[in-house]
């Protein structure tokens, strides 16, 4: 690193300022995008809930199969029986 050409005192001050100046940029137009992105899904999730509202809450996470419960059992009686069958 010793034979790098070194710059003058004024040449390397100008390009640390250029540096921050980009730094700058580029951390505003970063932090703009991400605004303007928080923006537009919020309004994105307001047009949802306008357009498309909710379930009732009272049918989410009732199944219309009511076999379902029985087979619940089973996997449960074949969970058991495979546990029962490793510690043998």
């Amino acid at each position: 690193m010793s034979n790098l050409p070194q710059l003058p005192a004024e040449m390397l001050s100008a390009q640390i300022g250029n540096g921050f100046i980009l730094m700058g940029l580029g951390i505003g137009i970063v932090f703009l995008f991400l605004i303007i992105l928080v923006f537009a899904s919020k309004g994105l999730s307001s047009l949802v809930r306008k357009f498309a509202p909710a379930e009732n809450p009272k049918t989410i996470g009732r199944t219309a199969n009511p076999v379902s419960q029985n087979q619940d059992q089973e996997i449960a009686a074949a969970i058991v029986a495979a546990v029962a069958q490793t510690k043998k």
